[in-house]
Order: structure tokens, then sequence, then C-alpha cells
């Protein structure tokens, strides 16, 4: 017989967008202390699922394609000239997210925390293409 995840066995309903952005918090506070520091200044939201604007200027055609999005202008490019701005926010879309953990099985926080740690390294200025080369090389 086999057992249900730890993430999984915990709802009984869909999570809410409250329960999503507290597993968020957590994976947060467990980034260690010496690279939070540069995201200390990073809020994070949580919505159903992106809209149509947001598709578009990301060239995406479903909202179920994009699980987290980065708003903001990465560390390498930015200025003490700069002007004062708003802080940097990632946003991660419940919708997406729940499907991948009903599709895949993973434990929830776990996929929380793998989508925010990818959009945190947006903030650092990484691409796509280099996250995904850092995960592969991670094992996953």
């Amino acid at each position: 017989m086999s057992h249900p995840r730890a993430g999984a066995a915990r709802h009984t309903t869909a999570p809410s967008a409250d329960e999503i952005a507290e597993l968020a918090e957590r994976a947060l506070a467990a980034i260690p202390a010496g690279l939070r520091r540069h995201i200390s200044n990073l809020a994070i939201a949580v919505e159903d699922e992106a809209d149509e604007d947001t598709l578009a200027e990301m060239g995406i055609e479903s909202a179920w394609d994009l699980s987290g999005l980065y708003h903001g202008i990465p560390l390498g490019q930015r200025s003490v000239s700069d002007p004062a701005r708003m802080p940097d926010l990632v946003t991660l879309y419940r919708l997406p997210i729940l499907l991948e953990w009903i599709e895949e099985g993973e434990d929830l926080y776990r996929l929380v925390r793998n989508v925010l740690v990818h959009e945190i390294a947006h903030h650092f200025g990484f691409s796509d293409a280099e996250i995904e080369a850092l995960e592969g090389d991670q094992g996953g």
C-alpha cells in the first residue's frame, strides 16, 4: 500500500492562496542568511493565475504554463543612481502550482520552494537557461 507524500497528506481540499503564501514565507525564511540579506526587500504575492497581459508580455499562451514570475530589476543591473523604486516582487500562481502538485505528486512545500527559488534566481540575474542548467547539475 502506498502512502501519500507529506505535502499531499495534509490537505483534503485545494490549498488557499494564504496557505501557499505561508509555505513560500517558510521557504524564504529557510534561505541561508548570506543570500537572504540580498533579498530583504522582496515581497511575495499569490494569485490564482497570470492575467492575459502578463502572459502576452511573457510570450506564454496558457496560464497553466506559468507558476511564478519575478518582477524587478536584477541585482547586477542596478545602479546607485537609480531612482527609488518599489520592492521586488515574486508572484506565485496558485492554480498552475496545484496542477503540478496533483500531476507530479510532489510535496507541496518542496514545489512552492522550488518555484520561489527559481524566481529569486532571476533577482540575482540568472536567465531561465542558466537556472535550468543549475537545476540539472543538482539533479532536478
